[in-house]
């Protein structure tokens, strides 16, 4: 169920605080301004009516005309006279104070926004410093100067949980490395005995039968090894970065595939325009290999594999499509996860070890690129790689 947000909440933070310390001073000066305005009638009516009407009729009267003027009718003409001037003194001062506090409420809108802007820009590095982590850029840290209030403690929990991430990604890369070198070596012995085994003349066809299942069972688990490493090392930060011809590393990937996999044959179209992109061509060029490997292997009878690859304006695009079996959509982001198949199948080593999009997408992520995959209605996969340029 989808909330609703009101209007303030969909406002932003600095917005808030500012519209809500404008809102504060309004109403403030509010009350200030009408404990002003009472105040200053009270001393009118005080000071200055009641000072004024008892002088006037306290003061002695002369002869006009041969007859006094009555004192009552003077004093009371002379209060009227003064309580007009004295209301139209409070309504000249409160329409002179309203105007002040609307032009000084602007002024403090403006500087609330500043004074917003400046205490929330701690917490726009920490944004900033979180939008671009990834598993190769957890080395990075906030690293906040200043005093020892709520931001700085914030940015210091963040850089805490950082290193403790960074800890264990780190961890987590050198068992697969580890494991992985340690396994290559007693998988490599077994390669060796068993070829020897088919090259001894005195071997029976079935020991021999057996040898070379074995052996490719042997070249599965080497395969899968060798998956596991390459996406250990790939998804480690690069060392260095360098411009790299795509468009030639497309065509040397395109070299090391087989285009007639299990008998089938598949045609692939190419559409290479110039692009550079800065990276590692090694690891560019697993990547391609690995995508056109996926595209061919998961294909039909007579399939096609096209490849295309554009330069974009914030960096370059290389775009594989291929037939093949149908994917489902809510299926096509588990294909990313290391050893998931289509169907979720775990089991099937033999159609590979799991690991090709996996490291692909790897690759994608280290070099500050992304990867976004999208099934074809009619069957297959639209895989594209962008990066930056």
């Amino acid at each position: 169920m989808t909330r609703v947000l009101s209007p303030w909440s969909r406002l932003g933070l600095r917005m808030r605080l500012t519209l809500l310390y404008g809102g504060l001073f309004f109403l403030a000066g509010s009350v200030l301004l009408w404990f002003t305005h009472l105040l200053t009638a009270r001393a009118l009516n005080q000071r200055f009516v009641v000072a004024v009407a008892s002088k006037v009729t306290g003061t002695p009267q002369t002869v006009f005309g041969g007859r006094l003027p009555d004192s009552d009718m003077l004093a009371q003409r002379v209060r009227t006279n003064v309580e007009q001037g004295a209301a139209d003194v409070l309504t000249d001062v409160l329409r002179s104070s309203v105007i002040v506090m609307v032009l000084v409420g602007v002024v403090a809108v403006v500087l609330g926004y500043l004074v917003a802007d400046r205490a929330l820009r701690p917490l726009d590095r920490v944004t900033e410093t979180a939008q671009r982590l990834s598993e190769s850029t957890l080395h990075e840290r906030i690293e906040l100067r200043g005093p020892q209030d709520e931001v700085k403690r914030l940015a210091d929990t963040f850089d805490a949980m950082l290193d403790r991430l960074h800890g264990v990604f780190d961890a987590q890369r050198r068992f697969i490395a580890n494991a992985s070198h340690e396994l290559r070596t007693p998988l490599a012995v077994n390669r060796t005995v068993l070829e020897v085994s088919l090259e001894e003349p005195a071997a029976s066809e079935d020991l021999k039968a057996l040898a070379r299942t074995l052996l490719g069972t042997n070249a599965r688990y080497e395969r899968l090894i060798e998956g596991l490493l390459m996406l250990a090392q790939s998804e480690q930060e690069l060392a260095a970065r360098k411009p790299v011809d795509l468009r030639q590393v497309v065509r040397m990937a395109m070299e090391q595939i087989d285009l007639q996999p299990r008998r089938r044959k598949v045609v692939v179209h190419e559409d290479l325009c110039p692009a550079v992109a800065h990276g590692d061509p090694l690891f560019l060029e697993r990547c391609l290999v690995n995508l056109l490997e996926n595209a061919i292997k998961y294909n039909v009878r007579d399939g096609e594999v096209w490849v295309r690859l554009r330069e974009e304006e914030a960096g370059v695009s290389v775009t594989v499509e291929n037939t093949g079996p149908l994917v489902p959509p809510y299926e096509v982001d588990d294909l990313f996860e290391p050893f998931r198949r289509l169907g979720g199948d775990r089991v099937r080593s033999a159609r590979g070890a799991g690991l090709g999009l996996s490291i692909v997408r790897a690759i994608a992520v280290a070099h500050g690129g992304e990867v976004e995959a999208l099934a074809r209605p009619e069957g297959g996969l639209t895989v594209t790689v962008r990066l930056p340029g």
